[in-house]
Order: C-alpha cells, then structure tokens, then sequence
C-alpha cells in the first residue's frame, strides 16, 4: 500500500450491516457482478447527462463497460468511463453505507425534465458492498471527469479502509476484486459472460469482456420492449420471445404498450402458441421478467396471478420502490398497481381474441384448464375470468360460453348446470342428463380434471348459480316436461324394499327417480363430494370417508316394471339388483365392483 495512504474506519452503518450484506442480503452470489455493472452504467449515464451543459465532460467515443478477468493475478476488474469520484466521494459513498452517489445525484435532478434524465440504477448504496461475496478485497480506483488527480480506495471489509492519490489516465472508474479461492469461477470469462447476458443484457451502455487479449460484446443493449411499437417487428418480436424460456413456437399473441401517466412502465408480454413446459408444475407462478431501468431484477414477482402464467415477457419500470436487495420486492403500493394493470390488460386481450371463436378455440384447449384456475383469485377477478371459459353443451355444437349458456337459459330456470368427467364424449350419453333434455334445459359438459373441483369455489355467474347436474334433481324436477309421459309408472316399493335388501352397504338408499327417460337406473351422490370428484380422489390417493352413492330407478322403464312385477311375487331379485348397480356405475363414468363377476352375470342374462 502506498505510504501516503490514509486509514480510515468505516462508518458505523457500514461497521453494523457490512457482514449482513456479504452474507445474508443476496440469495445468489453471482449479483455482484449485475450490481458492479449496474454501477458503472449508472456513472456513465450521469457523465452523458452532465455534459449536456459542460462540453468537457464529453463521453469519450467508445465509452462503455470493461470487465477482464486474470487468473493468474486472481483479480476480475470492472471499468467504466463514467463521471468518476472525488477523495470525498469515495469517503462518503464508499466508506458509509446506504449513502449514494447515484441518490444523492438523482434528488439534484428534480427540475429536470423527464425525457432528459438518465436511467439510475443504484438507489440504496448497498449493492457495490456485494462483491465481498466474491473478493476478499477490493481496490477502486476513480477518476472524476474534468479533474487530473485520481484516488484509490481499498478495502478487506473488515474494520476499515484506506484511500490514497493514484493515477488513471482517463476519467472513470476501475473496481479490482481480488477473487476468493471458492469463488474462482468467476474468472472465466464464460461464466462472467453468462451473469451478464442474464442481469444486463438489455442495458444500453455497451458491456464487453476480455478474452485472450480482445473485447467482445457481452450485451445486447437492445431492450426491444421500449420501442415504439411501430419500430418493432415481428420478427425480431418472435426472436426475444424465443429467447426467453428456450421457447420455439411462434407466440399466438403479442401485447406491446407503454403505461404512462401516474404509473409508468414498459411491457413486453407474449402468450404462447403451445404451452410451456412449466405451466404444468407444481410451482404455479407467473415468472414474467421484472426489469428495472432495463436491467434485470427477478423472475418471482408474480406480476401475474398463477392462472395467467402461460403468458412470458418483460416489465421494465422506472420508478418502482426496492428494498436494499432489489431481488426481494417489498409489498408496495407501485408494484401492486403495476400488477393489477398487466392483469386486466391481459384479459382484454384475450376478451378481444375471444371474439374469434375459431382462432380461440385452438388457444383455449391449450390453455384452458389453467385459466379455470381462476376460479381461486383472491384478487377479484374470477369473474372476469370466467367469461373467458369455455364448455361442450348439450344444446349446441362446438364451444359455448357462460354468457352463450345464460342467453339460452328456459324462462323457469334457477341456475347454470355443469357436468365434469374425464369423457366429454361419454358424458354426452350420462344417464343423468335425461331428466334434462326431456326438459329442454342445457347442461355444460366439462371433461378437465380441474372441472371436478372449481363449481365448489365459483358457485356464482352474472347473478346465477352454478350447480353440479348430479346434484341439481330437486331443482330440475320442478320443471315442466317439453311432452307430457306417456309411459304408465310401475308400483315399485316392493322392488325398492328388495333392491336394498339385496344391495346392503354398497348403497346409501335405493329410491325412484322422474327425471329418467331411456335408462333404467343412474348413481347420484348421497351429498358431500361429486362422485366424479370422489373417483379422481381415490385414483390420486387422496380419498376420504366417502358414503355409498344413491341408487335411482326408473318406474317407467320396461326392465324395471318386470322386476317390481317379480319382487311384488316374492321372487329373488338380487342378481338383477348387483346387475343394476355396475350398470349404474358404468352409465357414470366407473367400473364394475368386479368385472369378472359382472362379466358372468351377463352373460347368464344373455343367455336366459
């Protein structure tokens, strides 16, 4: 260390928080680097801007970002050719923590205009102290623009510091790391490379990196979200898209704007022609890129709630409030507002492309049992949501809407009725769809698995209920028939007596229903869980106590006057009644309690 150098301690803010920054404020070691870069971006954003009005602090032609890393020495050095610092600079903004130049600069910029104000990154003074993550010591040495003296400043980020005069021949500013032995991956330039394109790829201060004796590129700089949309092109749209998650489709939708006024931002966003394979993991969350004054801040912003996490992209803002570690977001009233407004210009969207029922239809059986998911928001928008639902019916041909459903609802009828199955094709011909269609009302058929879940959460729409088909018979045997029955009912309280006797335990009840027409008998749930719901949660390994379903016969049915005829005479019927129940079950969806028993006993009937 040279002899004239000056000792000094660090400030007591900086003696306190020092170890808490190196070892528990960043959750990823490689964010020094994003946040030495975000440094010198910001030095050389200030120098542009103060020579605005001092003609001698002109940026030097290929001003920009240099980082080399030597091996053999063990030091990686970042230089810029920004406004450089002053002895008292360094004192005050290295030597005391949560004190920045950069601050201090931007609350000197008030009476500026908007559109003239450089982009600042660092906010807290926090983030060059990250590179004692890495380095287990560190030499700056800076030259301020307009002035011929330099200044070193070095540190181990223990107890104190020492400051010293220097030379640089240029105005700007060199950090040397002097790069921990667990730390020696960055010093490989690919490594540093690869931390670069992640964090500061969309920075407009040029970023190079030295490898065997020559710069290269290391950033785009490009950060096409802020262009103008008409400058945008497709092709460079599709380009970035790809680019984000590995992605090789070509997105179904592109939404491009600027918010400005009270809240301003920048947003890039794209929902994808075929689903990424993430949307289907357990994490369910909206990884869409939070970008601060184009740099990289996080991917676990949630700036969209989990049912809308099919949609990639980018939100840049310039004004969003960050805590000391930029990674984790404070719950800010800003942040909540840009939420609420990539939200609800999403659903617009896709309102407008809903429109298109062809085109939509090809995104909504892509997309459309994540969208169900809303049916879960806590933030209101179920819904909204829901509009954008679509279902098989039993009216129409094609898909159909709630808003379609409820223009179609007969003058009588109470609610919207879902059934859910695995089978949209099988559920066409479900047995408790007759007492339905014998009164002209329609049924939405949903075959996701999710559809077995959302109508216990989202019960309600446009004002209407939403009620499962199997659980809706009071309901429906209120209505008038389209036709009068003709067929005679059979006296059945034998047959029931008989059925359930014969049934025991496999059954909570045996009882007549009106609402069948062609089929002799149907399972209902005897309350609690959906049947449908119960079979998906044996499968998954998830069952409860259940109660044995409800078995319903038909007293006009054929088969069943000849077996009420039987029991009424006191014969056996408890073949026929097992034969019953594993139809019903069939006619729903399930199998027979033994297949192979069930197999033998139609055979016996064929036979007879």
């Amino acid at each position: 260390m040279d002899q004239v150098a000056e000792k000094h301690e660090f400030g007591a803010e900086v003696g306190r928080l020092l170890d808490l920054v190196v070892h528990s404020l960043y959750s990823e070691r490689e964010i020094f680097l994003r946040e030495l870069v975000a440094n010198a971006a910001d030095a050389t954003d200030r120098r542009r801007f103060e020579a605005l009005t001092d003609k001698h602090l002109a940026l030097p032609e290929k001003a920009g970002i240099l980082i080399a890393a030597d091996k053999a020495a063990r030091t990686l050095t970042i230089s810029d050719s920004g406004i450089g610092m002053r002895r008292e600079e360094l004192i005050a903004h290295l030597g005391t923590i949560a004190r920045s130049g950069t601050r201090d600069f931007g609350e000197r910029l008030g009476a500026a205009k908007a559109e003239e104000r450089p982009s600042l990154i660092g906010q807290f003074g926090v983030g060059f102290y990250a590179a004692f993550m890495v380095a287990d010591r560190v030499a700056v040495t800076s030259r301020h623009a307009g002035e011929e003296s330099a200044w070193r400043w070095e540190s181990e980020g223990r107890g104190g510091y020492e400051i010293a005069p220097a030379e640089r021949e240029t105005a700007g500013t060199d950090v040397v790391l002097h790069i921990k032995a667990d730390a020696e991956e960055y010093l490989d330039p690919t490594r540093i490379g690869a931390v670069v394109r992640k964090w500061a790829d969309h920075i407009t201060v040029p970023i190079a990196i030295l490898r065997d004796g020559k710069e290269e590129a290391a950033n785009e700089g490009t950060a096409l979200w802020r262009r103008p949309k008409a400058e945008l092109s497709e092709e460079d749209a599709t380009s970035f898209y790809r680019g984000l998650g590995n992605l090789f489709d070509k997105p179904w939708a592109t939404l491009h704007w600027r918010a400005e006024g009270a809240l301003e931002f920048f947003a890039l966003l794209f929902v994808p022609a075929t689903p990424p394979l993430f949307v289907a993991n357990d994490e369910r969350r909206s990884r869409l890129r939070l970008h601060v004054r184009r740099m990289f801040i996080t991917d676990e912003a949630e700036l969209l709630p989990p049912w809308l996490r099919f949609v990639q992209g980018v939100v840049d803002t310039e004004d969003l409030p960050l805590n000391v570690s930029r990674e984790m977001l404070q719950a800010t009233p800003v942040l909540a507002r840009i939420r609420r407004a990539v939200t609800n210009r999403v659903l617009t969207e896709l309102t407008t492309r809903a429109k298109d029922a062809e085109a939509y239809a090809a995104f909504w059986e892509k997309f459309g049992a994540v969208l169900k998911e809303a049916a879960w928001d806590e933030a209101g928008d179920a819904e909204k949501a829901a509009t954008l639902w679509r279902f098989r019916s039993t009216a129409v041909e094609g898909w159909t809407s709630f808003a379609d459903y409820v223009s179609r609802m007969r003058p009588a009828q109470e609610s919207i009725y879902v059934l859910a199955g695995e089978d949209v094709a099988a559920l066409a011909h479900a047995a408790v769809l007759e007492g339905f269609r014998a009164r002209g009302v329609e049924v939405l058929l949903a075959g996701d698995s999710i559809d077995a879940f959302w109508p216990d959460r989202f019960d309600r729409f446009d004002g209407r209920k939403i009620r499962r088909a199997g659980a809706a018979q009071d309901e429906i045997a209120k209505l008038p028939l389209l036709e009068a029955a003709e067929a005679v009912e059979a006296d059945v309280g034998a047959l029931l007596r008989a059925m359930k006797a014969a049934l025991g335990e496999a059954v909570g009840d045996v009882r007549a229903t009106s609402l069948l027409a062609q089929s002799a008998v149907m399972l209902v749930a005897a309350g609690g869980v959906d049947l449908q719901v119960q079979r998906m949660l044996r499968r998954a390994g998830r069952a409860g106590p259940e109660r044995p379903p409800v078995l319903e016969i038909n007293p006009r049915h054929r088969l069943i006057a000849t077996l009420a005829a039987r029991a009424e005479a006191g014969e056996d019927i408890a073949p026929e009644a097992s034969l019953l129940l594993d139809l019903a079950r069939i006619g729903d969806g399930d199998t027979p309690r033994d297949p192979a028993g069930f197999a033998r006993a139609v055979e016996s009937a064929l036979a007879k």
